[in-house]
C-alpha cells in the first residue's frame, strides 16, 4: 500500500489527541533538603521541663539573711578573720568583735563610705586615702580602703607594728578577755567600758569558736579564763592574787586594771620575775 503524506499527517494528529486526553499529574523528581528546625521561645510564665532544662547549668542555693544584722556581719567577715588570725596571731574573735564594735555592725559612715571597718585614723605616714569625720575632735582624719578586707589587713599590721600593742602578743592567743583589756590600756580606744563591749559581743555570739576553728581545735571547747585563777580576798580593802603558771606582771596588771609599775611598787619587786606560788598585792 502505497503511503501518502495525507496518511502521515492524519497519525500525527490522531497521536497528538490521544495524549492530550491521559492523565494531566506529571511526577516531579527533587533533590531532598534537610529539614529546618524551629524553636519556640518560652514565655516568661513558662517553667522548662526537665528535658528542657542545660545539664551543665550550675545552680547555687542562697542562704537567706537574719533579721540579726551582727550575725550577718559575723558571716560575711568570719573567714577574713580566722586568716588573720592565723597569720598575725591576732583572735579572730577580737577582730569580729571590734569590727562589730567599730563599724556598727558596718552601716557606719566610715564601713560604708570608707570600707573602714576599725576606726583606724590616718596617723603620720599614711599615703592612702583619706575621709573627714567627727570622733573625739571634729572632723579628724580617718583612712580609706578599696575593699573591707584591706581593712582588716591594715587593722591586723595597725596592731602588730605598734611596740604599744606589743604586750597583747604575750598573750595566750584565745584570750579574749585579756585582748579586750589590753586593747584599752594600750589606747586603742578612749571608751572605759570598751574592754566590756568586747567582752559581751564575743560571748552573746560565742565568736570565741572562730577562735577554736582557726587553731584546729574542737569548735566548741570554751577558753580559758584568766578570772579562773586562784586569788584570795583580804579583809579591808586589800586583794592579793597567787602567781600560777603563766602569769606575768603584765598579764596581771591587765586583770586588776593597773600597771606593772604599781605592782612592783606594791610588792616591793625590783625585777618582773614571778614564782608559783608567790603571793601577790594586787589592789
Amino acid at each position: 500500500m502505497k503511503i501518502t503524506f495525507r496518511y502521515i499527517f492524519t497519525v500525527i494528529v490522531l497521536g497528538m489527541l490521544l495524549a492530550s486526553c491521559g492523565s494531566k499529574k506529571r511526577v516531579v523528581t527533587r533533590k531532598p533538603t534537610k529539614p529546618v528546625a524551629t524553636t519556640t521561645a518560652p514565655s516568661k510564665n513558662e517553667t522548662p521541663t526537665s528535658e528542657e532544662k542545660d545539664d551543665d547549668k550550675v545552680t547555687t542555693t542562697i542562704k537567706p539573711r537574719s533579721g540579726d544584722k551582727v550575725q550577718n556581719y559575723i558571716d560575711d567577715f568570719k573567714e577574713v578573720a580566722m586568716e588573720e588570725m592565723k597569720l598575725y596571731k591576732i583572735p579572730a574573735s577580737i577582730t569580729l568583735a571590734q569590727g562589730i564594735l567599730e563599724s556598727g555592725s558596718g552601716s557606719g559612715r566610715l564601713a560604708v563610705e570608707a570600707n573602714n571597718h576599725f576606726g583606724i585614723k590616718c596617723h603620720k605616714g599614711w599615703t592612702g586615702g583619706r575621709i573627714y569625720h567627727d570622733d573625739d575632735e571634729d572632723q579628724e582624719c580617718f583612712r580609706t580602703y578599696n575593699d573591707a578586707s584591706y581593712s582588716y589587713r591594715d587593722h591586723s599590721l595597725f596592731l602588730k607594728d605598734r611596740k604599744r600593742y606589743a604586750g597583747l602578743f604575750q598573750l595566750d592567743i584565745d584570750d579574749y578577755k585579756g585582748w579586750a583589756r589590753g586593747l584599752r590600756k594600750a589606747g586603742y580606744a578612749t571608751d572605759r567600758r570598751y574592754p566590756q563591749k568586747l567582752i559581751s559581743l564575743i560571748e552573746r555570739y560565742e565568736l570565741y569558736r572562730y577562735d577554736n576553728i582557726a587553731l584546729g581545735k574542737d569548735v566548741d571547747e570554751k577558753p580559758r579564763v584568766i578570772e579562773e585563777v586562784k586569788e584570795t580576798q583580804n579583809s579591808g580593802f586589800v586583794k592579793q592574787h597567787v602567781v600560777v603558771k603563766g602569769d606575768s606582771l603584765y598579764r596581771l596588771s591587765i586583770k586588776y586594771n593597773t600597771t606593772v609599775e604599781q605592782l612592783k611598787k606594791l610588792n616591793n619587786l625590783k625585777s618582773n620575775d614571778l614564782s608559783i606560788g608567790q603571793v601577790l598585792i594586787v589592789k
